[in-house]
């Protein structure tokens, strides 16, 4: 299934699956009342529906498959959130090794253009706070804990912070976590993964400049609302098929900027869960981000986001994670 949140005429978010083609959604929850005269507690958010588990996910199934005429809405006439907003917990991790390694390359060299001497101040480099991160990255996953309450979908516009001359996308893989767990082994893993979805992971590079050196991770640079873009849908594990082999494609104003695939991750989904659960509880509708795929951001070519811009994010069997660019605001 492609599940959905989406907002009514009346302005409440529904529960509702893509059909053909995702040019139209169901309305799981007015399928439901008419074939079976009820409502169902299990149908009334996409998270209510993850947390109900397996039963819930088989009854939102038997509704895509009778789509009943009266439930079903053209997708243009309504507006799509996140798949869940707010997830109830959100982390963003690093998984692609290529990444890391262009981010840093591409850093040192915007500080050595404004030297005198940027050749011979690039050469003249220290690497070792690079290389031991590289280092890290490699003995075990790294992630952070993001805005939960930041989470924005499709139809909704970027709000340019008003700290920032810098803005960036970053082109992320993500899941959602569909069974309550903990102490989970990679093996078992899986089985803990609902479904997956595109991840924009807006960052206002500038800032991230001046605060990662207080060796904390990203703050302000990642802390700002409308800052984590997710969507268009969350694709059911058993739709999606070998998560590890989708090509993810970058495109601004309809120019491709970058591409890589899933198969590049270090660190799989299942070793992240198997990692972060460790005497932690994991619940139903929690969020793991990919981190950016090598490649998949602007940052790494040294090109940034402009107000008016388009970015479009692709992933293969997800679909496209469009998103618009508002203005720079002028308050602080």
């Amino acid at each position: 299934m492609r599940l959905v949140t989406y907002t009514d005429a009346e302005g409440f978010d529904r529960a509702g699956a893509l059909l053909n083609r995702d040019q139209q959604v169901l309305d799981l929850q007015d399928a439901y009342r008419l074939l079976e005269g009820r409502d169902s507690v299990a149908l009334s958010s996409i998270l209510a529906l993850v947390e109900a588990g397996e039963p819930a996910l088989e009854l939102a199934r038997s509704l895509v498959a009778k789509a009943p005429s009266a439930a079903v809405l053209e997708r243009d006439s309504v507006k799509l959130r996140a798949p869940i907003q707010p997830p109830p917990q959100m982390r963003d991790c690093s998984c692609f090794e290529l990444h890391l390694r262009q981010s840093f390359a591409a850093a040192r060299r915007a500080r050595a253009l404004r030297t005198e001497d940027p050749e011979a101040t690039l050469k003249a480099m220290n690497t070792r706070a690079d290389d031991r991160v590289i280092e890290t990255f490699n003995k075990q996953p790294i992630y952070y804990k993001g805005n939960r309450f930041a989470v924005i979908g499709i139809d909704d516009e970027f709000q340019w912070p008003s700290f920032s001359r810098a803005m960036d996308f970053e082109l992320e893989f993500g899941c959602y976590i569909g069974k309550r767990g903990k102490d989970i082994s990679r093996e078992a893993a899986r089985a803990h993964i609902v479904g997956y979805t595109i991840f924009n992971d807006i960052s206002a590079r500038d800032a991230q400049a001046l605060e990662m050196p207080g060796m904390l991770g990203p703050a302000k640079s990642k802390d700002f609302d409308t800052a984590n873009i997710m969507g268009p849908c969350l694709v059911t594990a058993d739709e999606l098929g070998d998560p590890y082999d989708l090509n993810m494609v970058a495109r601004v104003n309809g120019e491709e900027w970058g591409r890589g695939n899933t198969r590049d991750m270090r660190w799989s989904f299942e070793d992240v869960i198997a990692h972060v659960s460790r005497s932690e509880t994991l619940y139903p509708g929690e969020f793991l981000g990919s981190g950016t795929v090598g490649n998949g951001c602007g940052l790494e070519q040294l090109r940034y986001l402009k107000p008016g811009d388009v970015v479009e994010l692709e992933i293969d069997g997800i679909g496209v994670l469009r998103t618009q660019v508002g203005k720079a605001s002028s308050k602080d």
